[in-house]
């Protein structure tokens, strides 16, 4: 972990930069995607327009947006349990959607929904290396048709993010980030095509996965939640500080998955982050998931222990905020709303992952029985307010 902080944090401004990317930088994406962006003015101007609307001090508002997704989310497993994985990507998409474009989309199969995690899902594969052999025999581009199926990706995704932004700009919606960078377009000297990417481009089954496989760090979140919140209401942000367990059972999901050294001018440095979350000296016996590594003998979080889950140095993730957020809310409402468990006749390998850059867990099945009250209906009484 020292050699990646080392290099990636303490010297950020000489690794800011981004290689060529072909398929996903400049074909997929337009050379508009701000996590593929070179470094220069471009990127600047981009980081600067995320950073105002994404930094902790604003994210701390969308707190009802979060909640009432998650809400949807327990509301969703309730009716279709066997669908798990689904919510968990309706509530990120919803969230992209209503923080973007001021829309609330209440369904996986929502049309909105379906196109946002399309996008993401050809991105993830477009990302792995070696997919695209062009990123390392650039004139392959040369050869009609090679990248046909990037370009109309790109086509799709442009026409999708214009098409949302184009209702911001026609109707009375609520504040979001489209509107705010429609209103600021000239200030930050966007162009159409990259206001448009920027909206769109605003990560939960871990923790169910790890919830069902680890059965002792679930118990002791909701004997956590039971002592601090009880059953009678739902879990809160404004309970995260009175949280430890859940908050180190959140950190422990994020870690699922050299000194002397000159490196030359040009060269790609990448923080590995699977090996950062596995050094011995840090984090000992690395491969046990184990939440109370992250809880001090006060029986606070541990400050000076850090996940790097979401990057390094200038180019950290900038939507960390949001995505923490949600794991937080999603992670205490299931504890507090059910008991998960593992389906006995469909035994789960907690290392089953897809192939892609946006790594999730494969199908897997779970049951959530009724926790904090006796019945589904009895949970979704007490919900009915919540994030309202």
């Amino acid at each position: 972990m020292q050699a990646a902080v080392d290099i990636m944090e303490r010297e950020g401004a000489a690794l800011v930069d981004r290689p060529l990317s072909i398929s996903a930088g400049e074909t997929l994406s337009g050379g508009m995607r701000a996590l593929l962006t070179p470094a220069g003015e471009r990127f600047k101007k981009m980081r600067r327009a995320l950073h105002a609307h994404l930094q902790p001090k604003v994210v701390s508002s969308y707190g009802p947006v979060l909640m009432c997704n998650a809400r949807q989310h327990i509301f969703d497993i309730i009716d279709m349990p066997d669908r798990h994985q689904d919510h968990a990507k309706r509530y990120s998409a919803s969230v992209v959607m209503n923080l973007a474009y001021g829309k609330n989309p209440k369904s996986y199969d929502d049309p909105d929904v379906i196109a946002v995690n399309r996008c993401l899902t050809r991105l993830g594969v477009t990302l792995c290396p070696g997919t695209w052999k062009v990123d390392i025999y650039p004139f392959l581009r040369c050869i009609p048709g090679y990248l046909k199926e990037l370009e109309d990706g790109h086509a799709e995704e442009l026409a999708l993010f214009k098409r949302q932004l184009s209702v911001v700009k026609s109707s009375m919606i609520p504040q979001s980030f489209g509107k705010y960078l429609l209103e600021r377009q000239a200030e930050l000297e966007l162009s159409d095509d990259e206001t448009a990417y920027l909206a769109g481009s605003i990560a939960i089954s871990v923790g169910v996965l790890a919830a069902a496989c680890y059965s002792e760090a679930q118990a002791n979140v909701q004997e956590e939640l039971d002592a601090v919140i009880g059953r009678e209401r739902p879990p809160t942000f404004a309970d995260a500080d009175m949280l430890p367990q859940t908050n180190a059972f959140v950190l422990e999901s994020f870690m699922c998955r050299p000194n002397g050294y000159l490196i030359p001018k040009g060269a790609t440095v990448m923080g590995n982050i699977w090996a950062v979350g596995r050094d011995p000296e840090v984090f000992p016996d690395p491969e046990k998931f184990n939440p109370e590594r992250w809880i001090n003998e006060e029986g606070k979080v541990r400050e000076e222990l850090k996940a790097y889950t979401f990057g390094f140095g200038r180019r950290m993730c900038p939507g960390q905020y949001i995505a923490a957020a949600s794991v937080f809310v999603n992670t205490a409402l299931i504890h507090w709303a059910f008991r998960v468990k593992t389906d006995p006749s469909a035994p789960i390998d907690d290392l089953a992952f897809t192939e892609s850059e946006n790594t999730h867990p494969l199908p897997f099945k779970v049951n959530f029985e009724p926790r904090a009250a006796a019945t589904t209906e009895g949970i979704r009484e007490l919900l009915e307010d919540y994030g309202v």
